[in-house]
């Protein structure tokens, strides 16, 4: 190699040595909701939202858990927290609703079922007619 090539290598215009590519690490696994949990959790909270109830909500999506928190107003604590956790699966149920507390207040397997504990329960009154 000459002078004038051995310059042009340090310059990089010369074959520059190939860097030894090392295949990335694998991503570390999300816990989220899926489309259908999504949905019905969506549904839930526009009802919620219609009713003056409700007016933001957040997601978080966290290596062990999916939380879908809901609030009055933004600026406050969650009045609930609907959390996805598959490790209690086989256990309690993957769903869980929690109220402000912390207070668990219903668990199990089915999505929609857990949910009811948050529908507003229908009040019946005689009407005099």
């Amino acid at each position: 190699m000459s002078e004038a090539d051995d310059s042009a290598f340090q310059r990089g215009a010369g074959a520059s040595p190939s860097p030894q590519h090392q295949p990335a690490p694998p991503p570390k696994p999300i816990v989220a909701f899926n489309r259908r949990e999504l949905d019905v959790i969506l549904r839930l909270y526009g009802r919620m939202v219609a009713d003056g109830e409700w007016r933001d909500y957040a997601i978080d999506l966290l290596k062990d858990r999916a939380i879908f928190s809901v609030f009055r107003r933004s600026s406050e604590m969650p009045l609930y927290r609907i959390e996805k956790d598959p490790k209690l699966a086989r256990r309690q149920g993957t769903y869980s609703v929690v109220a402000t507390g912390g207070m668990i207040l219903k668990r199990g397997h089915d999505l929609a079922q857990v949910l009811r504990v948050l529908e507003k329960k229908k009040h019946l009154r005689v009407v005099d007619a």
